[in-house]
């Protein structure tokens, strides 16, 4: 299966650290589906984890047994970002676009888990030290291989602050056969504040989720 790279793609290291412990927690829903980072404490570094059900249903049945297929789950955590100063990109383990945390993009990919048996799942972590130099960030996942959609895959996605309590957004619609997902888009309001707004909507792929958004990236076939 092929997705799509950017040309160019942003550049960078991975990184990032163990987040903050929290007692309480924040679910977006279609009746509630925005918050306020500043409203609820966050600050510095945000974590956003992916994590999903590794004994999801396989499609496949005895031909899928006889071709050898492992019923392994790779999901890919994601982002698009759009600084203050214009420059767009997207992070991802798809081309090798794991960003950087204290040079722009000033967002990261930490790793890239094939299997979903990663007992962390996948993290990437935004700096909102540098709150002034984004201008939004929309994180997504799509669906590298192992289910049909996003409804055999149980996953969420936790956003956790450096204070303050996790934000979690979970991809239990119908996907309709969809292989990727815009999950949450943060948006700078100014003075260092970020939106966290719920978006759950499902495309065929990076292009259709480009359009959707506007970012005018200029793609081209990838594989990784």
């Amino acid at each position: 299966m092929a997705f799509d790279n950017p040309n160019p793609g942003a550049t960078g290291g991975p990184g990032g650290a163990t987040p903050g412990v929290s007692l309480s927690k924040v679910t977006l829903t279609k009746s509630a589906p925005s918050v306020s980072l500043s409203k609820q404490g966050g600050g510095g570094r945000l974590h956003v984890n992916l994590n999903w059900q590794t004994g999801a249903p396989q499609k496949g049945g005895f031909l899928k047994r006889v071709l050898g297929g492992t019923g392994g789950i790779d999901l890919d955590l994601a982002a698009l970002y759009e600084l203050s100063d214009g420059q767009k990109g997207v992070i991802q383990a798809l081309g090798d676009t794991f960003g950087s945390f204290d040079a722009p993009p000033f967002v990261v990919l930490d790793a890239d888990d094939r299997t979903g048996s990663a007992v962390g799942g996948e993290n990437l972590y935004v700096n909102l030290a540098r709150a002034g130099q984004i201008r939004r960030v929309l994180i997504f996942a799509f669906i590298y291989e192992g289910v049909a959609s996003f409804d055999q895959a149980n996953a969420v996605v936790t956003l956790t602050p450096a204070q303050g309590a996790p934000i979690e957004v979970r991809l239990d619609e119908q996907a309709g056969g969809s292989r990727m997902c815009a999950i949450a888009l943060l948006t700078n309001n100014g003075a260092g504040d970020f939106t966290v707004s719920r978006e759950v909507k499902y495309v065929g792929g990076h292009r259709q989720l480009d359009a959707l958004y506007n970012w005018g990236l200029n793609w081209t076939p990838g594989r990784k």
